[in-house]
């Protein structure tokens, strides 16, 4: 799981056609069972590292791909 900084972004929706799973959504196109990660997303940028430079997804990355409901194994 990434977040991004919504007082950073600059709204340019680029990051939206490279996320893998179609997680990434403009702000006016939120589906409604994705609005609770609106609040989470904004809780967890202040928390997390900033990622300066692109890696490899993580080896289990296409196992996790189609879970859905994932939200439960978040640990804070």
């Amino acid at each position: 799981m990434l977040v991004i900084n919504p007082d950073e972004c600059i709204d340019c929706a680029l990051c939206e056609p490279e996320c893998p799973v179609d997680a990434i959504y403009s702000e006016d196109e939120v589906p409604e069972d994705q609005i609770p990660f609106i609040e989470l997303n904004a809780e967890l940028c202040m928390e997390w590292p900033n990622i300066t430079e692109e890696k490899d997804p993580p080896e289990d990355a296409d196992d996790w791909r189609e879970v859905k409901n994932k939200i439960k194994y978040l640990e804070k």
